[in-house]
């Protein structure tokens, strides 16, 4: 590991980005500056302890985490992969998908461990029961071949998954990153993406016929310097027909995206063509429309990985948009990167 010192490297950080130094996000910095260049006591050889392998970062949305260890990511000089966890995981299925034999599992691991001694995951959520079923089994095997990981993620380790289907089966995930990982939560009042909100200028509400002419005249006025083509993303044998496709500025309705059969590799495929998407007839979101919704959320996710500039229409006012149950506390992330993404340049 790079032997950098992260706590003086922040310092100046905030200071050449007039950022105010925040205690809790210093302490921070100093648990990632032991965890990385793996510093120990005096005292650490005369007592055995189990190296900490996991620096898993927890917390509200837009309080920093991702800030804080891309700050620390971009710094340490070793060999190093960052990845959305959708992207992972999509990456974990396809290659057992292309083996389908037993060993898949160590397999792939130790591809791993040939090119990386890190792995970032941002944005670390489960939301569906097969990630839940093999994540004990993976990160067991991830810890064994001593890669580290950190992980940014709005959920408390013990609340992941929580109620999902067979969580029984999760919990020794739960138990694994429990006993290698340093868990930290950073607590910070502020949404500092969703200050200064006045500055959104693509988001449109309500659903009616003046919205619809000012998105209209919006979309008209960004490419009317461009050529229409209709492209076609593939994705695993499924064809996705864009008809409105100008220079990278693409136009869709949220029921094209979000009722159809789509999922995280649906929406990075799109996005690897796309600079500009326009999503229009967005609904109130509720108990009965909660599929929908978690796709908008993915679909979210990786637009702003992605760094894709959007505009969106609403059925009601962006600011209190409603929620399904389920989906609440994750969707609070999703309102809060689509700030970051609508805001003027």
């Amino acid at each position: 590991m790079s032997k950098i010192n992260l706590q003086d490297s922040f310092k100046e950080f905030c200071k050449q980005k007039k950022f105010e130094i925040n205690e809790q996000q210093t302490e921070i910095i100093n648990l990632l500056d032991k965890f990385l260049n793996n510093k120990k006591t005096f005292f650490s050889k005369f007592f055995k302890k189990k190296e900490k392998l996991c620096f898993y970062l927890h917390g509200k949305v837009g309080v920093g985490k991702t800030m804080l260890l891309n700050f620390a990511y971009d710094r340490i000089e070793i060999n190093k992969h960052r990845q959305h966890f959708n992207e992972f995981m999509i990456n974990f299925h396809d290659f057992r998908h292309e083996r389908e034999d037993n060993n898949t599992l160590n397999d792939f691991v130790k591809n791993l461990k040939k090119k990386y001694d890190l792995i970032y995951l941002d944005e670390f959520q489960v939301t569906n029961i097969v990630d839940a079923m093999i994540l004990g089994k993976l990160f067991k095997v991830i810890f064994e071949e001593n890669i580290k990981i950190i992980i940014t993620t709005n959920t408390k380790l013990n609340d992941l998954y929580k109620d999902g289907l067979q969580r029984e089966r999760f919990l020794p995930f739960i138990s694994i990153i429990d006993n290698f990982s340093i868990q930290k939560e950073l607590l910070i009042k502020d949404d500092y993406r969703a200050k200064n909100n006045e500055n959104l200028k693509e988001i449109f509400h309500p659903l009616n016929e003046r919205t619809a002419f000012r998105l209209n005249q919006k979309f008209r006025e960004i490419t009317r310097n461009s050529n229409k083509e209709i492209r076609t993303v593939t994705t695993k044998g499924r064809d996705f027909v864009i008809k409105n496709f100008y220079s990278g500025v693409t136009r869709f309705k949220f029921k094209d995206l979000c009722e159809n059969n789509l999922g995280a590799e649906d929406y990075i495929n799109i996005a690897d063509i796309c600079n500009h998407i326009f999503i229009e007839d967005i609904p109130k979101f509720n108990n009965e429309n909660s599929n929908q919704q978690l796709r908008f959320i993915t679909l979210i996710d990786i637009f702003y990985e992605k760094k894709i500039r959007l505009t969106l229409s609403f059925e009601e006012n962006f600011e209190n948009l409603s929620s399904s149950n389920q989906h609440l506390n994750i969707f609070k992330r999703t309102v809060s990167r689509i700030f970051e993404m609508t805001k003027s340049p």
